[in-house]
């Protein structure tokens, strides 16, 4: 099976497991609340609907649009725009009849649940997996350092041993941290045994994000090849998992750092591989993306990793501290979005289809999972009308101030919205088009 259609396979399973979990966050306290749900569905039944039954007073079913999914509460303009129904007298089952208070509830339950969703997966997978991080001893050649932040003071084989004067545990952290945390200084281990500590520049994280410095601290590995993708350039040209690349374009290279460095992204190289005690010459260029295929993930760390276990309550713990740290994270980097770089990185579904390995993996698809569970919590809560957070907004205006918006004003702002939300849709949709043909 494909790369792709794995990917395409673990999206699908995915979000239909957090838009059903979603939608249970609004239909569980709209029922508990007396409020009538009409229908219940996974994807948008736009004009018909691939499977649907009536339960009690509720269609539940599946549509053919994987766009999200939805719940239609009595008497609540959203997306259905159903003016027919919001001309008649409210009636007692219906959303607009209800206290403010319980149609808070209602509307925040959506995300509540993505929210909860996500810490219980995180909890889950320490308890029932573990957690691999790499110290100090497991990385003994320590990182190879990018130009920008050897300009700061780093070197070659610096190794990571505290972060702002607090013992750093897992020092391949050092790069979000640098980019999402308030870091002002690193302490690190030289590889003659020294120890300095350096200072940071309070606007470090913006820097790297301007300059595409995401990844500045690389752990320092040898420049072995431990895959070869096929369909690219290196499997025509001939490369070997297990190559140990000598040089390039009569570069010596002994770091994986030190290949990519000498590589030319536009032109033909000239690599030494050295194969079973032999030396043997290739050429390859790279594709349109300037990538030649192959890669070297780490997997020549001295110990492989340590491995962290945690018991049920330290699992559950922990799985809520990790997940507020991501979403935290999250909110963070938010802000570069409305940057001219960062409005370019905007991804639709097939960005969010990356996040999944190309081949399946149950660990990697439920922190996936986790990761988009927390992401649609905090896309679902912002005050944009046709959003759950529009609709908090409103609630939360109606119950200070004591007046409840007109319900023209409403359809008005559901229909603002909902096109502000297609543009954003196919907007960042069309990113996904453009990187997949021009590369970026």
């Amino acid at each position: 099976m494909s790369p792709f259609v794995v990917k395409a396979l673990q999206l699908l399973l995915s979000l239909s497991i957090l838009i059903v979990l979603h939608e249970l966050g609004h239909f569980i306290p709209a029922k508990i609340f007396k409020t009538r749900v009409e229908k219940f569905f996974l994807f948008f039944d736009v004009k018909f609907a691939l499977v649907k039954k009536k339960i009690g007073e509720t269609v539940y079913g599946i549509g053919w649009l994987p766009l999200g999914g939805y719940v239609k509460i009595s008497g609540m303009i959203d997306e259905s725009m159903d003016k027919e129904q919001m001309a008649q007298p409210p009636q007692p089952w219906e959303f607009r009849s209800k206290p403010a208070w319980q149609r808070l509830i209602i509307m925040l339950g959506g995300v509540t649940v993505n929210i909860i969703v996500g810490f219980v997966i995180y909890a889950s997978i320490l308890y029932f997996y573990g957690r691999d991080i790499t110290t100090v001893e497991d990385l003994p050649q320590g990182f190879a350092v990018a130009q920008e932040f050897k300009e700061l003071g780093f070197e070659d084989g610096d190794n990571i041993l505290k972060v702002n004067g607090n013992d750093f545990q897992n020092v391949t952290d050092i790069n979000k941290y640098l980019f999402l945390r308030d870091v002002s200084s690193v302490t690190v281990k030289r590889t003659d045994g020294s120890v300095e500590t350096l200072s940071i520049p309070e606007d470090i994280g913006e820097q790297m994000f301007k300059k595409g410095v995401m990844v500045p601290f690389q752990a320092m590995r040898q420049a072995v090849i431990d895959t070869v993708d096929p369909d690219y350039p290196a499997a025509a040209a001939g490369f070997l998992k297990d190559d140990r690349i000598v040089s390039v374009n009569d570069t010596k290279v002994e770091y994986w750092h030190e290949f990519q460095n000498a590589l030319l992204k536009e032109a033909e190289n000239t690599l030494v591989v050295s194969r079973n005690g032999a030396l043997d010459t290739l050429r390859v260029t790279p594709n349109e993306n300037g990538v030649i295929g192959i890669n070297n993930f780490g997997k020549e760390l001295q110990t492989g990793g340590t491995k962290l276990t945690y018991g049920l309550g330290e699992s559950i713990t922990g799985g809520t501290v990790y997940g507020y740290n991501i979403l935290k994270d999250y909110v963070k980097q938010f802000k570069y979005v409305f940057t001219k770089e960062g409005i370019t990185q905007v991804g639709g579904f097939g960005a969010i289809g990356n996040l999944f390995p190309g081949e399946w993996s149950w660990l990697a698809f439920w922190h996936t999972t986790a990761l988009i569970s927390i992401i649609l919590a905090f896309m679902n809560v912002l005050p944009i009308p046709a959003l759950d957070g529009g609709h908090v907004m409103f609630l939360l205006y109606e119950m200070v101030s004591g007046r409840k918006p007109n319900d023209k004003f409403m359809e008005y702002a559901q229909m603002v919205g909902f096109f502000l939300l297609i543009a954003l849709v196919l907007f960042a949709n069309g990113n996904d088009i453009y990187r997949a043909i021009f590369g970026g």
